[in-house]
């Protein structure tokens, strides 16, 4: 199987930018990789944060829309998102969770892993999952978290579908995952990723959602390279589903199509990655980055945009 498939990035709406920077960055620790603008919306932006290195299966992405109203998960979207830290960190994560007043759960045992929950500012559901290595850490050290227990990056995300069938052919035969376990009404495919590895089809019987922020918007696979990903959208589009044609986002090319079972899916090269044109030793949250066909319109889209105190 190849190490290259598995999930590359999730994006999920948000709320207030100032209010999502201060709680991924300054109370989880994660890394802001990337301040940009949305590309199909420039006057809004699109924050990207990822473990020190912004490798594919770490970057957890969100629009933050002001005044956006707080959505309501259903059926037929990713609905939870579990983070990969230190297996010998829950004590601290606790600890670290209960000094920034976030309200969490006690440790629970899922598909054999220890986990605890909680939700974000825009009630986004959250999990640590405790199973990565010491030898595996990749560190920030601008982080306030210490490095020895930074989140590294994707456990999973959860399906909750109420029609799985056409969705796991999609993961097994064109995303690279295999049916791993079953507990009850949930399924465990997963991959040999080092991150991003796994992925929770939860069956449910169809309920309706509202969108608005803490809503994922679209969850993101990994493809090697542009010809891998031009393979995988053939697979797509012999499957019946309408993907669209290859998009240059800059820091990746990207193909969307929505699943069958309502989920939309992207497929994301892994190259150039983030810093392709930035200095990965810098803090990216010091200055707004704008691909090549924005960067005319810098002043314009700055003084649409809110400041983001760091």
């Amino acid at each position: 199987m190849p190490e290259h498939r598995g999930l590359h990035h999730i994006s999920v709406i948000a709320s207030d930018p100032q209010d999502n920077y201060d709680f991924y960055v300054k109370k989880l620790g994660m890394r802001m990789v990337k301040k940009t603008v949305n590309q199909d919306d420039p006057t809004k932006y699109h924050l990207f944060y990822a473990n020190a290195e912004g490798s594919p299966g770490s970057s957890l992405t969100f629009f933050p829309w002001p005044r956006a109203r707080q959505g309501n998960p259903g059926s037929g979207e990713a609905t939870e998102i579990s983070l990969a830290v230190p297996k010998d960190s829950l004590e601290f994560w606790q600890q670290r969770l209960d000094d920034q007043n976030i309200p969490h759960s006690e440790p629970f045992k899922r598909f054999g892993k220890t986990h605890i929950s909680f939700k974000d500012p825009d009630g986004l559901q959250l999990h640590l999952v405790f199973d990565y290595s010491a030898a595996e850490l990749k560190s920030w050290n601008q982080s306030s978290v210490p490095v020895q227990y930074q989140i590294q990056g994707f456990w999973n995300t959860t399906l909750k579908l109420d029609q799985k069938e056409e969705t796991e052919e999609i993961l097994t035969s064109i995303l690279g995952f295999k049916k791993a376990e079953t507990e009850g009404n949930r399924i465990l495919y997963q991959t040999e990723s080092s991150l991003g590895h796994s992925l929770i089809i939860e069956e449910v019987n169809s309920q309706p959602g509202q969108n608005g922020a803490g809503i994922v918007h679209h969850v993101a696979f990994q493809s090697k390279n542009e010809e891998d990903l031009t393979e995988m959208r053939f697979e797509v589009i012999r499957r019946g589903l309408q993907p669209t044609e290859i998009i240059d986002r800059h820091f990746f090319k990207s193909v969307y199509y929505k699943t069958p079972g309502g989920v939309l899916f992207e497929m994301a090269t892994n190259g150039p990655g983030y810093f392709v044109n930035a200095d990965p030793d810098e803090d990216q949250a010091e200055k707004l980055e704008l691909t090549p066909w924005h960067e005319p319109k810098r002043e314009q889209i700055e003084a649409s945009l809110p400041p983001i105190k760091t």
